[in-house]
């Protein structure tokens, strides 16, 4: 990249160097610069030159990953516990970043529709943009991004489904994207009560957008289920129940997740209680 300009060669060399830099700016450059060439149709799916993904994406030295129970947590009533919180939600939106640009470098070569692309790069580019409105909310508070320490596994999904699409997509958008809609309006409602209007501005755009990934998720679960013949829910549940650690957990908000097409009928045979 010579002087912010970046020109891939083909969409997944691009997604594979943006998963790989580790400089947070550089990532989101590259996603910005990916998006809109394959948007604009100026670049292929594939090139014979294109390296592999990498295992790990690329991240800075900071911030230490640790294992979820030594994440700090602290109430909100604060300033320090809403950076912390902000931090953690930085932290997840970097990983959603890196989760939608894998799965285009990572199953391109199987050849989905060329609309799959789309919509996962729309993904990835509202993720950066998530990412940035975050951290740029960190700064305005006195921190950045590194400040505190992270959880450390929440790559494991993508590790654990790297081989095969159909868990990819049960896992990511519809476990992990879909816990989203169920916390973030009550984290909206306690940050306008605090009084941060600016955070919880940044909340609601991140929600609406959360809706459409999550409706992108399962619009290729359904498709792949539909191609097959065979029942999209009982399918999920079973590659859920063999890709991912742990019970789902309520409250669930049902009516958005409804709204993005993942209905009762996937999940709730899933949670602790039914069992």
């Amino acid at each position: 990249m010579e002087n912010g300009a970046y020109r891939p060669e083909s969409l997944r060399g691009g997604c594979v160097d943006a998963v790989s830099a580790a400089d947070l700016d550089r990532k989101t450059a590259i996603v910005r610069a990916v998006a809109e060439r394959w948007f604009s149709r100026s670049i292929s799916i594939l090139s014979p030159l294109d390296p592999l993904p990498p295992d790990m994406p690329g991240r800075p030295e900071r911030p230490a990953l640790v294992e979820p129970r030594h994440v700090p947590r602290r109430g909100l009533h604060t300033q320090k516990g809403r950076m912390a919180l902000i931090h953690a939600l930085c932290h997840i939106e970097l990983n959603a970043i890196d989760l939608a640009l894998d799965i285009v470098a990572r199953f391109a070569a199987e050849r989905p529709p060329a609309s799959f692309f789309d919509g996962w790069m729309q993904v990835a580019f509202e993720e950066a943009k998530h990412f940035t409105l975050l951290r740029n909310r960190l700064r305005d508070l006195g921190g950045d991004y590194g400040d505190l320490p992270a959880h450390g596994g929440l790559w494991e999904a993508a590790h654990t489904t790297r081989n095969y699409l159909h868990a990819r997509l049960a896992v990511v958008p519809l476990i992990l994207e879909a816990r989203g809609l169920d916390v973030t309006p009550s984290l909206l409602e306690k940050m306008v009560e605090t009084g941060d209007a600016e955070t919880a501005a940044i909340l609601r755009i991140i929600y609406e957008d959360e809706k459409k990934h999550v409706a992108i998720g399962a619009k290729w679960f359904r498709f792949y289920c539909a191609r097959e013949r065979i029942n999209p829910a009982q399918r999920f549940q079973e590659l859920v129940r063999a890709n991912f650690r742990g019970d789902l957990k309520p409250p669930f908000n049902d009516r958005a997740r409804s709204e993005a097409g993942l209905t009762p009928l996937f999940y709730r045979a899933l949670t602790a209680s039914s069992r």
